[in-house]
């Protein structure tokens, strides 16, 4: 993550949490020695006690429910784990059950239905995957590029083979999983407040914190508009504010102008034009998107220059807090906290998770209220 240390990832991040710090994780090592070093007492910890401070008691339901978020996404990637490595499980025993139907070797049945059937990469492949990526690609011999692009392509095509064979197999056999995903930890979150495009019946609701000056909440945009489309009517994506002033002084500013844009039902237009333009936010570049997107410009100045909607932004701003927030962009699907600019993949699988369980309606999933 970008954060005051200056790390990357895929989100910008303005704090530590105290106990995610090195200076907490040292404390809290001291301090776990100490009371591991004290005697012990002579009666019986209370029931469920995780600790106890004089006579003071921390349960461990109380521990668990503050760390629900944290707990419920070490599941999440201890499931991941698990699937993928099942996914690759039931592809070796079907490889292995066909080549011995067939009366060969797996290494036999991969290069007689994969290798053997996987096209050669031609000099126009390279030439044109090269100049769609040009700006991500490494700077240096051109022919040595080449090479790398060309080898790079040739393993994408056997995979893709490799896979759509084993697709095939697996359609031909029964094959049950059973491995379920954890229950979700939902955070409860008023998802009608802000600006939104979707119905307000969705289904599904992404409810986002985002900053304007933030570079991964820019390259989401795309994202997010794709998945609006490809959902219909069964996803709403809602706004809100959560400028991170330590990274972004001008960042509050710009939130305010879309705000003042939103009163004469110009907000998505000034979202686009804010992110296409950033980090460009000084007083006289807000009030020319105003114009950009024909905005009354005399009102949209009165509504800046007065500070109109400070108050609004700062109250969505200590909403994340309260919900956990520390980087930007963070999403809640339905209530799951989902953080970064992550692909278009990831918000299908959950969005799709969610339509199928309201479509099937089971128990609901624990919920926890913001700290």
């Amino acid at each position: 993550m970008t954060s005051i240390q200056g790390d990357t990832s895929m989100n910008c991040s303005w704090r530590w949490t105290w106990g995610a710090g090195v200076a907490g994780a040292v404390l809290a090592m001291a301090l776990n020695a100490s009371a591991q070093g004290t005697a012990a007492p002579a009666t019986a910890p209370p029931k469920d006690a995780a600790a106890t401070i004089g006579n003071e008691v921390i349960s461990l339901s109380e521990l668990e429910k503050s760390s629900a978020t944290e707990l419920a996404s070490l599941d999440e990637q201890r499931y991941r784990v698990l699937d993928r490595k099942l996914g690759l499980m039931i592809a070796e025993r079907l490889l292995t059950l066909e080549a011995k139907k067939r009366g060969v070797s797996v290494e036999a049945l991969m290069h007689a239905e994969v290798t053997s059937k996987t096209p050669p990469v031609t000099g126009e492949d390279v030439n044109a995957f090269i100049s769609q990526n040009r700006e991500r690609l490494p700077k240096g011999d051109e022919a040595e590029l080449k090479v790398k692009v060309s080898d790079y392509l040739h393993r994408l095509q056997l995979n893709q083979r490799t896979e759509a064979f084993v697709v095939g197999l697996r359609d031909q056999t029964p094959v049950q999983v059973y491995l379920k995903p954890p229950d979700p930890v939902r955070v409860s979150i008023d998802a009608k407040g802000g600006f939104a495009r979707g119905p307000e019946e969705a289904a599904v609701t992404i409810v986002e914190f985002t900053d304007f000056q933030c570079p991964f909440c820019k390259s989401v945009v795309p994202t997010l508009k794709e998945l609006v489309t490809k959902y219909s009517d069964r996803v709403r994506w809602v706004f809100r504010d959560f400028p991170i002033v330590g990274l972004h002084p001008d960042a509050p500013l710009v939130h305010e102008a879309a705000r003042c844009a939103g009163e004469q039902g110009k907000f998505w237009l000034y979202h686009d034009l804010a992110f296409e333009r950033a980090p460009a936010a000084t007083p006289a570049n807000l009030k020319a998107y105003a114009t950009e997107v024909g905005a009354d410009v005399a009102a949209f100045s009165q509504c800046l220059d007065s500070h109109k909607h400070r108050a609004a932004v700062a109250a969505d701003v200590e909403t994340g807090s309260k919900l956990g927030i520390n980087g930007t962009p963070t999403f809640f699907i339905n209530g799951q906290m989902l953080v970064g600019n992550q692909p278009l993949a990831e918000f299908q699988r959950i969005v799709e998770r969610e339509l199928g369980r309201t479509a099937a309606a089971p128990a609901s999933p624990q919920t926890v209220n913001p700290r």
